[in-house]
């Protein structure tokens, strides 16, 4: 069974070609540049030739793209994108006109002269032609991606606030990890950018089964196959991804509490002091999310207090942040690779949406 795993994220998408028949370890791994990296790249290329900008494409992740359509826009240079493109930067589409941009159809972006970037998360194309270098073959018997999304806030609505409730309440309905493991069907409508990564996979891979899980609790489900964090009755982990920061205090797969920063946004001081508050019960949501993060989280609904402080497993491209920390932090190596942590959940999240692939998966995972 070859399932192809990819890990969107800010800085980086990390991609695992999984293959059952042989050492976890020899899969195919790809670190390459996000595509919102890309597509900034792209953007402030058409800035520095003073050309006129057009996005196509679908929704895709914001961050770096976001700030180089900012630069692009101040310099003075017009902007254009099809509606969904547009959507990228702003669900509401009135707030995009609003920075600048004149939201077009797809017909009108045909015709206008000037440089174009296509958004979107998932490019297979690039995928295969990366493989076809090495004479590895581009069939996938399954797809399982990544990302974090926001969702799409109702208007005057924080999307911080609206993405915790979103992980809230998903814990509530079902507090186990894989419960943020969807297929294509299943999606919330509101979790737009999450429902356009799976339809540009299916588009791109017909008839190939695709499942969703969003990349905080893929990277919490990868670090839990490290041997020594799986072997904790409880464990703290932490992904500090190059844009969010989530904290999972768990029982196994079970989760007990939980708090969302942005990385840039906090010291490794924050940390240390919200990770251990968070362990001892004191920790408060309006403290998370008045220093610009999302939010804090007890999943039976009360703060327990008193918890000695488990095993801190970190993982994600700026664990550096907590070298030499007070919290004598782990650094989790799943099947010997950091990088590719969110990928190993992603499988884990496969085998939840799709049973038939279970016992496969966890065989060639174990």
């Amino acid at each position: 069974m070859r399932i192809l795993a990819i890990d969107v994220g800010t800085g980086t998408q990390d991609i695992l070609l999984f293959d059952s028949t042989g050492p976890v370890e020899n899969s195919i791994k790809l670190v390459m540049p996000s595509a919102t990296q890309i597509a900034a790249g792209r953007i402030r290329r058409a800035t520095a030739a003073r050309r006129p900008l057009v996005l196509t494409g679908i929704v895709q992740g914001g961050g770096p793209c976001h700030w180089a359509l900012n630069d692009h826009l101040a310099a003075g240079l017009p902007a254009y994108a099809t509606p969904e493109a547009a959507a990228t930067f702003d669900d509401d589409l009135d707030a995009v006109a609003a920075m600048g941009v004149r939201v077009v159809s797809d017909d009108e972006a045909a015709r206008i002269d000037a440089e174009r970037v296509v958004l979107r998360d998932i490019d297979l194309d690039a995928v295969r032609a990366a493989l076809a270098a090495f004479d590895v073959s581009g069939a996938f018997d399954g797809i399982a991606v990544g990302c974090l999304d926001h969702g799409d806030a109702p208007p005057g609505y924080s999307d911080r606030l609206f993405r915790f409730d979103h992980l809230k309440r998903t814990v509530e309905a079902r507090n186990d990890l894989r419960a943020f493991a969807f297929p294509p069907d299943a999606l919330p409508p509101y979790l737009t950018r999450a429902r356009a990564v799976v339809t540009s996979a299916q588009a791109q891979a017909p008839g190939v089964p695709v499942a969703f899980l969003d990349t905080g609790p893929a990277a919490a489900l990868g670090a839990l196959q490290d041997p020594r964090v799986a072997a904790e009755r409880e464990q703290l982990v932490l992904n500090l991804g190059n844009m969010h920061a989530l904290a999972f205090h768990l029982q196994g797969e079970r989760i007990i509490s939980l708090y969302e920063h942005h990385t840039g946004e906090v010291t490794t001081e924050q940390i240390e002091d919200f990770s251990e508050r968070l362990v001892a019960g004191s920790l408060r949501h309006e403290e998370i999310f008045g220093s610009k993060g999302h939010g804090a989280f007890y999943a039976d609904g009360a703060n327990a207090g008193g918890a000695p402080m488990p095993l801190v497993a970190v993982t994600g491209p700026q664990r550096g942040k907590l070298r030499g920390s007070r919290l004598a932090p782990y650094f989790a190596t799943p099947h010997g690779d950091m990088m590719i942590s969110g990928c190993f959940g992603l499988l884990v999240g496969f085998a939840e949406v799709y049973p038939d692939a279970r016992e496969e998966i966890t065989r060639a995972l174990a």
